[in-house]
């Protein structure tokens, strides 16, 4: 297989392909032929405790489906075991086919389940979650996207679980406003959407009816209907973005008034997916965490395992949250 290395700066590079050097070819080159680089000490995943098995029964009792699993998320056993998953609703099938995404895809989505939302509603209100994350696959198959659904599922948990705070992951809906204004209707306290990767690697790492601009514009759109939700991004690192480039995206989305920010770092779930670049060491993370902070973010969770539901980060994302419910009651009561 074909070495692919990435040496910091100024330090020698072995003889390799860089990321830069592959990524022209990423449309073309068979994934399998590309060897990642040897993984660090640092990338260890924790076992199993606490709650995971009663998470894991409920979510197999009520027929749900989980990112962590579908997605094969590091976190997995950290957040079941606290007693936390982040859902995706809208079948298990994604209509797009993202060249780093480990969830099952297809031209069409599985068929809807009309009990979904109740069932959410009811897992959500069973754990007694401060916060929840509800993520889906594309559903560009069916004539609304899916967002009618969707909002549906923020509804239910909202009459069930009244006090959790509901953050949502959402596709891009061909940065379609009614969509989007179906969300924004639900009322979630977080409304995130990945730009994935920087604008120049688009191209060779998401589906091509995907696109930096169109996921910008979303979030922009979220804003512009209600500015009181705080909007939510993530990036991962590791695919061949320079600093420059990284920093670039940091600037264009606040630009468009993004809240919070993750940063992690690609693992690749098969070699039919993108190889890996680099693994960035936590130092480098946490020098990037700093820089988003500096333009602007609220929040920044940046670490090799950090993912767009990250629970510490949600813990923080939920007192900002709550500070701002209870100076908007404290301003209500005042008048």
């Amino acid at each position: 297989m074909i070495p692919l290395r990435v040496e910091p700066a100024g330090e020698p590079q072995e003889e390799g392909i860089s990321a830069h050097q592959l990524a022209p070819h990423y449309a073309t080159l068979s994934f399998s032929q590309v060897a990642d680089p040897a993984k660090p000490d640092w990338l260890r995943i924790k076992t199993p405790t606490g709650q995971f098995a009663d998470v894991k029964a409920t979510v197999k009792s009520l027929g749900l489906h989980t990112v962590c699993e579908s997605a094969h998320c590091p976190n997995i056993t950290e957040c079941w075991s606290g007693g936390t998953a982040t859902f995706m609703v809208l079948g298990n099938t994604c209509t797009r086919g993202c060249r780093f995404c480990a969830v099952p895809h297809g031209p069409k989505g599985d068929v809807l389940d009309a009990d979904e939302p109740r069932k959410v509603g009811e897992a959500v209100a069973k754990w007694g979650l401060e916060y929840v994350v509800i993520t889906s696959v594309d559903r560009d198959d069916l004539p609304d996207q899916g967002a009618g659904h969707y909002a549906e599922v923020i509804r239910e948990i909202r009459r069930q679980a009244p006090k959790t705070l509901v953050e949502v992951l959402i596709p891009d809906f061909r940065a379609d406003e009614q969509c989007i204004r179906t969300i924004v209707a639900a009322k979630p306290h977080v409304i995130a959407h990945n730009v994935e990767t920087t604008a120049g690697l688009q191209k060779f790492v998401r589906d091509p009816r995907a696109n930096y601009d169109q996921s910008l514009k979303v979030l922009q759109t979220v804003k512009a209907l209600d500015p009181s939700i705080f909007t939510k991004s993530s990036i991962m690192l590791g695919l061949g973005e320079s600093e420059e480039q990284l920093l670039q995206a940091f600037s264009d989305l606040r630009a468009i008034g993004c809240d919070f920010l993750t940063l992690g770092q690609y693992l690749r779930p098969s070699s039919r997916h993108l190889p890996v670049a680099e693994f960035i060491p936590p130092s480098r993370f946490k020098q990037f965490e700093r820089h988003a902070l500096d333009a602007g973010f609220l929040y920044c969770a940046a670490g090799p395992f950090v993912r767009s539901s990250y629970r510490a980060g949600e813990f923080f994302i939920a007192s900002v949250i709550k500070n701002k419910e209870t100076v908007s009651t404290v301003s209500e009561g005042v008048c």
